[in-house]
């Protein structure tokens, strides 16, 4: 990791994620994105850049970016879609790819993702499908994309029958994580984004999940001296995963650590339910499988309920959800191979099991709500 200080004194930490010719670096501080515009010409990823959003960060941040990039000599259009997992299908892809056409974008230009993981998922599948793939960046502006959905190079959308069930792995050529834009989170987007910088120390780094322990107020007061260490760290360990296994042949499955029944849960809901607030369920979850699977303690179970709820976030499944729903839900995962389902769960805190070896009535007991 690389730190260096900014013309206005601000710390500036840079990550490198390496994977060859793909390789790229994540750029973590306050005030990021002022920057951006330099740090593009610079790399001359392309002259033009198309800047996908949603409308709602469109609103708060799409003229300030525009306004950056041309500060900077590059020409910036701004394409917006409407807010919300409900936009998170082909058809929003075909309406922003006929859109690019409609403007004359070439395979020269690029793409910048603006916004949260909806927004990135969608923007990382146009690129790589448009002109048979272009350049883009990453902008994450949640917590949740910054830690996890905006590094990795998985991209998709979804189908009724489930999520991210169409997509391409096509990495981005840079991340900006810009922490000041956290400020305009609403606070339940915020809690979302832990639910997955938790499944980081529950699930590979023991010293970091009792750090998040000790850090939690000086986190839910958004204090730089927090946030920003802490973004980092999680990209460290998702550079690090993804440069042994960038499309999910093995290692970086470990990842999905509260996504199967996360994922499930948050179908099932209609995608009302946040993602975080999915995961950070299916994450619970999981940690009851492995106990009755004997390969946890019931502590191990016991101390990711007690985190999780520190934060504020949800940890049982809402009452009145149908446990067969759940169930099929669970059967068109993509996580399930030859019709077994695979889990990853948890032997200790740092440390996960991705196994298919799950009785069918422990998982029939954890979807009724059913916890030792």
């Amino acid at each position: 990791m690389n730190t260096a200080m900014n013309g206005e004194g601000r710390v500036e930490q840079t990550i490198q994620v390496g994977l060859d010719e793909r390789s790229y670096p994540i750029t973590i501080g306050t005030g990021t994105l002022g920057r951006i515009g330099s740090a593009l010409a610079a790399a001359g990823l392309a002259k033009r850049y198309a800047i996908i959003s949603d409308d709602r960060v469109a609103s708060l941040q799409g003229q300030h970016l525009l306004d950056i990039l041309y500060q900077a000599g590059l020409v910036g259009e701004l394409i917006t879609f409407p807010h919300g997992e409900a936009s998170k299908h082909l058809a929003t892809v075909e309406q922003l790819a006929s859109r690019l056409a409609e403007r004359g974008f070439d395979r020269k230009d690029g793409l910048v993702a603006l916004g949260g993981g909806v927004t990135g998922d969608i923007t990382g599948f146009l690129a790589s499908i448009y002109m048979r793939g272009i350049p883009f960046v990453q902008v994450p502006t949640t917590l949740l994309a910054q830690v996890d959905s905006s590094v990795g190079g998985k991209t998709g959308v979804d189908l009724p029958q489930g999520k991210n069930l169409i997509g391409t792995f096509y990495q981005p050529r840079a991340v900006f994580i810009d922490t000041e834009v956290l400020r305009t989170l609403p606070q339940e987007e915020f809690l979302g984004g832990m639910a997955e910088v938790i499944k980081y120390g529950a699930s590979i780094d023991a010293e970091f999940f009792s750090w998040l322990e000790r850090q939690r107020k000086a986190i839910l007061a958004l204090d730089p001296a927090a946030i920003v260490p802490m973004i980092r760290r999680c990209c460290e360990l998702k550079a690090q995963v993804v440069e042994q296994d960038e499309r999910e042949g093995g290692l970086r499955r470990i990842l999905n650590f509260g996504h199967t029944i996360g994922h499930a849960v948050e179908a099932a809901s209609g995608y009302q339910l946040i993602h975080g607030f999915a995961v950070a369920i299916g994450m619970r979850a999981a940690a009851e499988l492995a106990v009755r699977s004997g390969m946890a303690d019931p502590s191990v179970a016991a101390g990711i309920d007690q985190l999780l709820r520190a934060y504020r976030l949800p940890t049982e499944i809402p009452a009145g959800f149908d446990p067969a729903t759940l169930r099929t839900y669970l059967s068109i995962d993509k996580k399930t191979v030859g019709g077994r389902i695979f889990f990853v769960l948890p032997e200790r805190i740092g440390a996960v099991r991705i196994t298919d070896q799950v009785r069918e009535a422990d998982i029939d007991a954890v979807l009724r709500g059913e916890f030792l």
